[in-house]
């Protein structure tokens, strides 16, 4: 079998399984590896509102659980296993993770939360290498991480419980075994399917790959970039050969150093073979050409192609340039792009939207992004193309213009006020839901701009009452992104400066992605304003995209390129923003995620300011 000169190199070695789960143990062994179990003793107890990413929590709850073994086993044999295996399994949706069910009216609460909608399961894998010297126990360790998202259809009532009284979902991430019953809940599956099971083998076997199989020099050339690399790149020095030094891989596999410095460009021994030339640098050109993909596709929505073939695609190219009022050329090139982006599919028919395009790019729409767009287009690029000048001089000189006329400054704050109002929508379900907030039946947002945030805390929270305060220039237009009429009634908006004027009462205060704004006098002055207005035993929620050093830097790229530009206020940790909320009398703060891209904090007012 094609995966058994990789397993072969664990065939010598005390492998041990540090997991009692049945669908981890049946993977494994059907890939033909030889280990033993020992189920972990750790407790899962990790703060999750600690760790930036689910799939971080996920890593370290699998090391912890390696770890905890190795040592208990070294302890009573005075000797390690050679490799120990970890791995923990959660199941994911808008932020939260969902481990096992405690009873049946958790597994429900899940189940529907999950009904209907598109979610990931993240695999925390650990792979210690154990060695004991002078009765130490020394460890390496090697982690890494696998996604699959999963769709579920829409399910009935009747159906959900029917599963539930199975009793299928009560030992599973998430509430539901994919390789069992629970398959019939799912509609599509896009990734590693095993991993769903409980365990990425195709990932754990590249990692092998990589500790213990690093290609000879004689063979760089041919190495071939799949999956699982061919049988003959496997076979090299035994591991005999490689000497038993080490507490498991070859430190060539693990840091990437033989131990020895190359005799020359070559290095030793290089028989005049040229090694692999570097890696074709694509991921950079994809970057340097970036902003003519930006730019397309704000020139697609400015022309509303994305409306066009919402309402009547597909439509040939001739179509949509006479709808566009375009030239039949460019609109057949500015398509063709759209379909490169992944935002169009072309057919014998003509073009029409994708799924993505038509929920985020169509104007009209709860998720629509079409006003983000447009901000960006109008205002961002002009920014940027300045970019350099606020480098060299500061970011004012990038923002500085001529003082607008008051037509040009209304329609500039409703782009803004599009722009803020599709982020809302996009992330106002995630927010709302990334603590419970039932307890409070008054709340504030500050800032509140379109009310997006506000209607998602009403509907979620029946008893919920909800005041959105903001300028008055901005409540003015309120209207207009509610077209449906009638305010809900426990929906209220009032005009007012949050610096200036007295804060309406709540329970509940909320500032969503505005501190960052200000610069830190500011923010404490704010702040000062929500602590005096807010009761003991009442909350403040804040929003923001926080700097965490553990958060992957793709995560936090938005946050730095407006950072470049920002005249004033500034990103701040999630340290920082526990510590402003001690500074004003708020306790027991606590940190949970919305999405990818958003933090949320949430204090408690203490009986007395500090």
């Amino acid at each position: 079998m094609v995966l058994s000169p990789v397993i072969g190199k664990l065939l010598h070695k005390r492998v041990v399984l540090a997991s009692a789960s049945p669908r981890r143990r049946e993977i494994l062994s059907q890939a033909g590896l030889r280990f033993e179990v020992v189920p972990s003793r750790f407790k899962e107890k990790l703060d999750k509102a600690a760790f930036p990413t689910p799939y971080a929590y996920a890593i370290e709850t699998a090391k912890q659980k390696a770890l905890e073994v190795a040592s208990r086993m070294h302890q009573k044999d005075l000797r390690a296993p050679d490799v120990v295996i970890g791995a923990d399994t959660i199941v994911t949706i808008g932020g939260l993770i969902l481990e096992k069910p405690a009873d049946k009216q958790d597994a429900y609460r899940m189940l529907s939360r999950l009904n209907g909608k598109e979610h990931s399961v993240f695999t925390g894998v650990a792979i210690i290498h154990c060695c004991s010297e002078d009765g130490q126990l020394d460890t390496d360790v090697c982690e890494f991480h696998e996604e699959t998202t999963v769709k579920f259809s829409e399910l009935s009532e009747d159906l959900l419980w029917e599963y539930i009284d199975s009793g299928e979902p009560m030992d599973k991430a998430g509430g539901y075994g994919i390789q069992a019953l629970g398959g019939m809940l799912v509609e599509c599956v896009h990734g590693d399917f095993l991993n769903v099971v409980g365990f990425p083998l195709n990932h754990f076997c590249k990692k092998l790959v990589e500790l213990y199989c690093p290609p000879r020099r004689e063979d760089v050339q041919r190495v071939k970039h799949e999956s699982i690399p061919p049988v003959d790149t496997f076979e090299i020095a035994s591991d005999t050969a490689q000497g038993d030094e080490g507490c498991g891989p070859s430190r060539a596999g693990v840091d990437g150093h033989t131990g020895q410095a190359p005799a020359g460009p070559q290095g030793p021994d290089t028989n005049g073979l040229v090694e692999n030339p570097p890696p074709f640098p694509s991921d950079l050109l994809d970057l340097i050409d970036g902003f003519k993909a930006s730019k397309a596709l704000f020139t697609a929505c400015k022309l509303k192609v994305f409306d066009v073939l919402k309402e009547e695609g597909p439509l040939k190219a001739v179509d949509v340039a006479r709808k566009i009022n375009a030239s039949v050329c460019g609109t057949g090139r500015l398509l063709d792009v759209c379909v490169a982006l992944g935002l169009l599919e072309k057919t014998d028919t003509g073009y029409r939207n994708t799924r993505l395009a038509s929920r985020h790019l169509a104007s009209e729409g709860v998720c629509s992004l079409h006003g983000f767009v447009a901000y960006n287009d109008e205002h961002a690029w002009t920014v940027f193309t300045d970019l350099e000048s606020a480098v060299r001089q500061g970011p004012r000189a990038a923002a500085g213009s001529p003082a607008e006329d008051p037509s040009q400054s209304r329609d500039r704050r409703l782009r803004f006020m599009r722009a803020m109002h599709g982020l809302a929508q996009l992330t106002a379900r995630q927010v709302a839901t990334a603590f419970d907030l039932s307890r409070f039946t008054s709340a504030c947002d500050l800032g509140g701009c379109t009310g997006a945030l506000a209607r998602e805390l009403a509907r979620e929270y029946p008893r919920l009452k909800v005041t959105v305060f903001d300028l008055p220039e901005v409540i003015e237009h309120v209207s207009s992104f509610h077209p449906e009429g009638r305010q809900p009634e426990r929906l209220r908006f009032v005009p007012g400066d949050f610096f200036k004027d007295d804060l309406p009462d709540a329970q509940l205060y909320v500032l969503s992605r505005i501190l960052h704004d200000w610069a830190d006098d500011r923010v404490h002055e704010l702040l000062s304003r929500v602590s005096r207005s807010c009761k003991p035993g009442g909350g403040l929620l804040v929003v923001e995209t926080a700097l965490d050093e553990r958060r992957a830097a793709r995560a936090s790229l938005p946050a730095a390129l407006n950072a470049l530009v920002r005249t004033q206020g500034r990103e701040r940790s999630l340290a920082e923003y526990r510590s402003l909320l001690g500074q004003h009398g708020f306790r027991e703060v606590q940190v949970a995620q919305a999405g990818d891209r958003l933090d949320v904090v949430l204090g408690t007012r203490a009986s007395s300011a500090p």
